[in-house]
């Protein structure tokens, strides 16, 4: 059971990195086309701003998921490595359900944003604001799902000696 969620979340946070590096892209070429119609054509995009905040929330939020998963945020280890085992496997425990939580968090706030602005549309875009939003509470449920597997994985006794674990590739 744990194999098959293992494989299931590595497939898919390779699949959130890229999809996140695709809306990086994205958003690099409309600002790149923002600044040239602004400063070479006098006349820049009405869209392109509202558009590139749209993606930087959806990249940023999918990228951040995927981190917990692949183990690639940001952690001090100075504290975990100063003691014992058994203390440490309690503190990535913790960790783990902190950030779990935060997910969770993000999953139910992320969704009452996403539904109270649906129905606000952005004009340059023509789309609602809610779908801009949409991201985080997606985010947040896989970092959820992530956190769980971790903890499954701390409990089962299998050695996780960095959070850039060879076994996450």
């Amino acid at each position: 059971m744990i194999r098959l969620l293992t494989n299931i979340t590595h497939f898919t946070a390779d699949w959130l990195v890229r999809v996140a590096a695709v809306g990086l892209v994205l958003m690099t070429l409309i600002i790149g086309w923002q600044v040239f119609g602004r400063y070479v054509l006098n006349s820049s995009p009405s869209w392109s701003e509202q558009a590139s905040l749209a993606l930087m929330i959806w990249y940023v939020s999918l990228a951040a998921a995927a981190g917990v998963r692949e183990g690639f945020h940001i952690r001090i280890v100075a504290l975990e490595n100063a003691v014992g085992p058994r203390t440490r496997l309690w503190m990535r425990i913790i960790s783990n359900i902190i950030v779990g939580g935060c997910g969770l968090a993000m999953l139910v706030w992320g969704g009452q944003l996403v539904a109270k602005t649906w129905s606000h549309v952005i004009p340059s875009l023509g789309l609602p604001r809610g779908l801009a939003y949409l991201g985080l509470p997606i985010a947040g449920a896989l970092m959820a799902v992530f956190s769980l597997e971790r903890i499954f994985e701390e409990l089962s006794g299998e050695k996780i000696t960095d959070e850039e674990d060879p076994r996450w590739s």
